[in-house]
């Protein structure tokens, strides 16, 4: 599969040419990374699902995963790629942490990267839709309870005795053309009004859409301002070990750091008995050894008559 790129077409206009108003009955299908959210990378939250609920060590293990998988997702196929993050970050993990982190923890770093052109042209429609590569199960409670979407269409991970598998269920990652596959499942013969994506994988759904736009890209742009949105977001710290979104290189650092902690004090837990001796017997050479002295005492007296 081609390298997926991030790039207008020149068969769709830019998200500023949509109309947002006498929307009311309309509905929207938007894409989620790159779209509705200004990153265009899942990674920082698969990084901050890791940390979270499995700590270092998942955060290790996924890290170690991520070159593998960034080489699958540009050289060899998109879906692959996504499968190896999925893999490596939930394998494993309670289905009652995820569903924790994605109601408790994660809305608090989503809701700072929502995107001013979509969120306008998003939330003026009567039905919003959101269609995206992510699991649903990290993303749903989010667009849902706090942003009012009606339908989140995402990729499903199995499960078994309340732990995930880190296995994707058919029809897989949805990206490509999975995307259109479950959007025709979940609208049937209906076709929505508007389709919002980003990147050439989107196409393939935005083209069952009477109305489709592309979201360009603007590393730059302010995120929406909370004060706009349909209800008041009220975070609490202490469910949460990081307090802002994590990059590859906080992530290096995270793991690093303890790791860096603990080698310093085995170093010196090592060294210092082989530096107290090598002290103590350079004393002991230095140290002048004892001589005898002896004392003469006169006791002969003359007689001076």
């Amino acid at each position: 599969m081609a390298k997926p790129t991030r790039q207008p077409c020149q068969t769709f206009p830019t998200i500023d040419q949509c109309a947002s108003i006498g929307r009311e009955n309309h509905t929207v299908v938007a894409d989620m990374d790159g779209t509705l959210l200004r990153g265009t990378s899942s990674f920082p939250y698969y990084m901050l699902m890791a940390f979270e609920v499995g700590g270092i060590l998942r955060l290790l293990f996924l890290l170690l995963a991520t070159p593998l998988g960034t080489f699958l997702f540009y050289f060899v196929s998109e879906s692959v790629g996504v499968q190896v993050f999925i893999f490596a970050t939930f394998s494993g993990m309670k289905v009652s942490d995820i569903e924790f982190m994605a109601q408790a923890v994660l809305p608090k770093f989503y809701v700072t990267d929502l995107h001013p052109e979509s969120w306008r042209v998003f939330s003026s429609c009567g039905k919003k839709c959101v269609l995206t590569a992510n699991p649903r199960i990290m993303v749903e409670a989010f667009w849902k309870d706090y942003l009012g979407a009606d339908m989140v269409l995402g990729t499903e991970i199995g499960t078994y005795k309340g732990r995930a598998t880190g296995f994707v269920l058919p029809p897989g990652v949805l990206v490509g053309d999975n995307k259109p596959v479950a959007l025709r499942k979940a609208f049937g013969e209906k076709q929505p009004e508007i389709g919002l994506g980003d990147r050439s994988s989107d196409f393939p759904f935005m083209t069952l859409c009477k109305e489709s736009y592309v979201v360009p890209a603007k590393p730059k742009v302010e995120a929406v301002s909370r004060d706009i949105l349909p209800k008041a977001l009220i975070f609490n710290n202490d469910d949460v070990r990081l307090v802002e979104k994590q990059s590859l290189l906080m992530a290096l650092m995270t793991i690093c750091f303890p790791i860096g902690f603990v080698l310093k004090y085995l170093r010196i837990a090592f060294w210092a008995p082989i530096f107290l001796r090598q002290k103590l017997n350079k004393s002991i050479r230095r140290r002048k050894p004892l001589t005898a002295s002896l004392s003469y005492e006169c006791t002969h007296f003359y007689d001076e008559g």
